[in-house]
């Protein structure tokens, strides 16, 4: 039978969802920050416009060291310096000092090494953006993630083969690992690693979390994998901009998971919170694990966010929390994500998250034939 939640349920179920916000507080205030020199590797994809936008709005000076190649004419009234980091063109940054540095674009230990080196003796923070993908039983157990959690490896022989982002993609979680270690050895005790989890929200290219909010909003029957009560972890980029501009404004080092939310969030939630931002009937139609696995359907790209209950491990981000990570409230993630793809890519399918039209109406046909249920 259809597992359908009404918009009174759903109020009810994301109060207990976000039970345990209002313990974290608000922030301590805190001197207002004084304005600091910082050098943004990478700066225009999709997180990167987010932390630079509120960098400058604090009073920040940013400059962006990039290839000019991704968004070429964003933010073209700041300083870029142009270099290649995959061919060791590093001309631009020679001399420069900065206070800051944070890193969006570093994939292979010796690109990070290169550049943490070069500002050892000027800068006072690297900040390191990594991924909870270091962690090889994410994905693929169920033992709650922690910082100390120990992170996949790849031998040195490996390595050496890795010159550029596309040829790292084997090994992303290991090398980011390994990358983490090269920031720390060239400034110990002056690194912020930060590992987030699924980042999304206005401006996602992945649509690994898009695809809920804009395929709900066409309306009709919507196939929902697995149990309703399965957990989800994701974390908005503007709340973990917001958040790496903290750690640079108030020197926070160390080791930190970012996802979200504060509380637990389960996917019957998320879906019904997609159905509260549009005006179009939606009907929830779920199917349970073993259905899908019988019909090969794909977790996390054909049903984005949905992992399995065996391979479900939880990422413990109460070490961020408590350093000052926040996060917006799901529905307003749900809604500005939607206004963004109604606004910015209205009409262009997804190709690489979700299911076909058709072989979407074909499960949930099958589903409720005799031999499906």
């Amino acid at each position: 039978m259809p597992f359908e939640t009404s918009r009174r349920s759903f109020l009810g179920s994301l109060a207990a969802a976000g039970a345990a916000a209002p313990l974290l507080g608000a922030l301590p205030a805190t001197p207002h920050p004084a304005p600091q020199r910082i050098l943004v590797l990478g700066g225009t994809g999709f997180l990167g416009p987010h932390f630079v936008r509120l960098a400058r709005a604090n009073g920040h000076t940013v400059t962006l060291f990039n290839r000019g190649k991704s968004n070429p004419g964003l933010f073209a009234d700041i300083e870029q310096l142009r270099g290649d980091r995959e061919k060791g063109e590093l001309e631009t940054l020679q001399g420069r000092e900065f206070d800051v540095v944070v890193d969006t674009s570093g994939y292979v230990p010796a690109h990070v090494e290169a550049t943490a080196r070069l500002f050892a003796a000027k800068a006072k923070l690297y900040q390191f953006i990594s991924t909870v993908s270091v962690y090889p039983g994410f994905g693929s157990g169920t033992e709650t993630i922690t910082e100390a959690t120990p992170v996949g490896t790849v031998g040195d022989e490996d390595v050496a083969k890795v010159s550029t982002i596309r040829q790292s993609m084997p090994f992303y979680g290991p090398l980011k690992a390994r990358c983490e270690a090269a920031a720390e050895a060239a400034m110990p005790g002056r690194t912020c690693v930060i590992r987030p989890g699924l980042i999304v929200g206005p401006g996602d290219p992945t649509d690994r979390f898009t695809w809920w909010p804009a395929r709900i909003d066409q309306g009709g029957e919507v196939l929902a994998p697995g149990d309703p009560d399965g957990p989800v972890q994701f974390v908005d980029a503007r709340d973990l901009a917001a958040w790496m501009l903290h750690c640079v404004e108030q020197s926070v080092v160390g080791v930190h998971n970012a996802t979200g939310p504060a509380g637990s969030l389960s996917m019957h939630e998320l879906l019904a919170a997609c159905k509260c931002a549009t005006t179009n009937p939606v009907t929830l139609v779920w199917a349970s694990e073993e259905f899908l696995a019988r019909n090969e359907v794909q977790p996390w790209m054909q049903m984005p966010l949905w992992i399995p209950r065996e391979g479900r491990a939880m990422v413990d981000c109460s070490r961020a929390i408590a350093a000052g990570l926040r996060f917006r409230p799901v529905a307003d993630t749900v809604r500005d994500t939607l206004a963004w793809v109604k606004a910015e890519r209205a009409g262009k399918p997804f190709t690489t998250t979700g299911l076909p039209a058709e072989r979407e109406r074909e499960l949930i046909t099958k589903l409720r034939a005799p031999a499906g249920k």
